[in-house]
């Protein structure tokens, strides 16, 4: 059943025990040998020590007890590129692909993003959360513990706002972190049409500086590309952010190379975002910047994209890689973020090590969240979740199996679903 009241269950204080590490996802206060059992301290709501089982410090021992039951701890996933708030869908676009028309085709028949800019001005704030509320619970319900929600599908003052309310009335309902990401150059407006110049001058005087003065914008992202915005009017959006305080992403070299990477890198982005067509010259500047790679393999699937992202390129340069779900309704209507990982994998030939860093460490990295989220370390607020399963490996083997785990978001234990006798079973048993 899902969970949607405030922040509900109750609290994780206590020791989690017997459990497995991700030791790639953990940095712990004693050093743990291999196939050694592991237990997690919690209190107030933080985690306090990590380690092995039978070197539990002292002053702990009068805690309550959790069993993990051999259960694989990992930290909370996180979701770091989604656009989860909008109203409608575009089911039929997805057959005009189908039956040839390329993504190109279809923005220029009036679907694509403007499509969805309809039907969100046409929903009230109050429609946009009830719509979004199950598909963030389907995510919330697989182990994500922190998420991205863009704007983007407003594209004018009220409507984007009605989003980013949303945005944060959900992360307030459902007790999960919630970054907000302000993405009003995400198409032009059928108002503004032929006026490129004049909207991007209603985003970078108007729109940013109201919505922020609101508190409702963690960071701001543009769609630069040739079919939505220009480098010179990146830039412009960038500087309106800088000035503001507010960090920046941007959704780069998705169908051609802008050299939007390389822009975004000299603002210090936190993230460029698609990147199939990336050169090493971005990567590089990616690097020097310190910039997370986020990779959107559901967009690349149901593009049916065949331009890979340089992966070897980002790897040989140390580039960290994110991976996450794009969710949004015209390319990527995805809402498992372990089939993500998944489809990292075997499409773009990611290791199940960067694969699983990808939908915590370095997806936290990407939303500025690297100090709270994405590992599993004593001072960080408790975010894990415990999977019945055998190895790691098995997080992004599966496909299409929703995994019996429990979650402990913000503290509070949220989903309990491990059986007492997971550490006799086979963690496959009757799946």
């Amino acid at each position: 059943m899902p969970h949607t009241s405030a922040i509900p269950a109750y609290s994780a204080d206590g020791v989690w025990e017997k459990l497995q590490l991700a030791a790639e996802l953990a940095q712990p206060d004693v050093p743990v040998p291999a196939t050694t059992l592991v237990s997690l301290v919690v209190q107030d709501g933080q985690i306090r020590w990590v380690g092995p089982s039978d070197a539990l410090p002292a002053a702990f021992a009068a805690l309550p007890r959790h069993a993990g039951f051999g259960a694989l701890v990992t930290p909370g996933l996180v979701d770091c590129h989604t656009h989860l708030v909008y109203g409608g869908q575009r089911a039929n676009e997805f057959a005009m692909r189908l039956a040839g028309a390329s993504y190109e085709d279809v923005a220029k028949a009036g679907g694509g993003i403007v499509s969805s800019v309809r039907a969100t001005r046409k929903a009230s704030e109050d429609a946009l959360f009830q719509a979004a509320l199950p598909r963030l619970q389907a995510l919330l319900d697989e182990g994500v513990c922190a998420i991205e929600i863009k704007s983007g599908y407003g594209l004018a003052l009220e409507h984007e706002r009605k989003q980013l309310r949303v945005a944060r009335r959900l992360g307030e309902a459902l007790g999960v972190t919630v970054r907000t990401t302000f993405l009003g150059a995400h198409a032009l407006p059928p108002e503004y049409t032929g006026r490129s110049a004049d909207y991007i001058k209603l985003v970078c005087e108007q729109m940013l500086p109201a919505l922020a003065a609101e508190g409702l914008v963690d960071a701001v992202d543009v769609f630069c590309e040739r079919i939505a915005f220009s480098l010179t009017e990146t830039e412009l959006v960038f500087q309106a952010a800088q000035r503001l305080g507010i960090p920046v992403k941007l959704h780069a070299e998705q169908i051609s190379n802008m050299g939007g990477s390389a822009l975004a890198a000299r603002y210090g982005a936190l993230s460029c975002d698609h990147i199939e067509h990336l050169d090493a010259d971005g990567i590089a500047a990616m690097k020097s910047a310190g910039t997370v790679a986020v990779l959107l393999p559901g967009a690349y699937y149901t593009l049916r994209d065949t331009q890979l992202p340089p992966i070897a390129g980002l790897h040989a340069a140390g580039v960290p890689m994110a991976v996450s779900t794009d969710h949004n309704p015209g390319t990527s209507p995805a809402l498992s973020l372990l089939l993500m990982a998944n489809m990292a994998c075997t499409l773009f030939r990611l290791t199940v090590p960067e694969a699983l860093a990808g939908i915590t460490t370095h997806a936290a990295r990407a939303l500025g969240l690297q100090d709270s989220h994405g590992l599993l370390a004593s001072g960080r607020p408790a975010n894990f979740v415990l999977w019945p399963v055998a190895e790691a490996a098995e997080l992004a083997y599966w496909f299409g199996q929703k995994p019996a785990c429990t979650i402990v978001r913000q503290g509070r234990v949220v989903r309990n679903d491990l059986r007492n006798d997971l550490a006799s079973k086979d963690p496959s048993h009757g799946a």
